[in-house]
């Protein structure tokens, strides 16, 4: 089973029910080959997950998102959070920093970073690494600091920017801001059913 199927499908599905055999098809147009049996057992095991609403028309069964309250996690870092996995190990971290800087117009503190969904040990061994690209930002982070009221900052704790920008956080901070845009908006009936999306449709 490919790692990103289940994204796949939320795309699919989104504002619109479709048969096993509808979104097995779509799968294939946009270059995922899986068997009907597989999919059918994918499909209800995120019915029972109640990830997806299952209605019988027969002689089909189809399959929609289902609908749910915005969850109050759902915010700019679980959305970073959830697409950062896509990114090489390596790069993740700057990445994730260049993404909520550019969104949020300002440096970024470790607890942000945390909340993305880093381990407190990984981010202070990237930190102390010789091949990390952060740095403490010359500007006073008890500034920024002051306006943050959804989370809580450590006094004291200093915010990081990026030292040097190069063409690969480039790219995939791109594919991470278009991935997070179309996860986050209705698309159906814009996207051609024939499309077929790869990583260099995003660069």
């Amino acid at each position: 089973m490919y790692d990103n199927i289940y994204q796949l499908i939320n795309e699919i599905l989104r504002g619109r029910q479709l048969s096993i055999s509808g979104v097995t098809r779509e799968l294939k147009d946009r270059g995922i080959d899986e068997h009907r049996l597989v999919m059918t057992g994918y499909l209800r095991a995120l019915r029972d997950l109640r990830i997806l609403n299952e209605v019988e028309i027969p002689p089909s069964k189809v399959y929609s998102i289902l609908e749910t309250e915005k969850s109050d996690n759902e915010d700019i870092y679980s959305l970073i959070g959830e697409h950062i996995r896509t990114v090489e190990p390596s790069l993740m971290i700057s990445v994730a920093t260049y993404v909520l800087s550019k969104t949020l117009q300002r440096p970024v503190f470790k607890e942000e970073l945390i909340k993305i969904g880093f381990s407190p040990k990984a981010l202070a061994d990237y930190l102390s690494s010789s091949n990390c690209s952060l740095r403490i930002t010359d500007k006073n982070p008890k500034e920024y600091a002051a306006g943050i009221t959804k989370i809580k900052i450590s006094q004291g704790e200093p915010a990081y920017e990026l030292n040097d920008v190069n063409l690969d956080i480039i790219k995939n901070s791109n594919c991470i801001f278009i991935k997070i845009v179309r996860s986050s908006v209705d698309l159906s009936g814009l996207i051609p059913k024939t499309k077929s999306t790869a990583i260099t449709d995003f660069g």
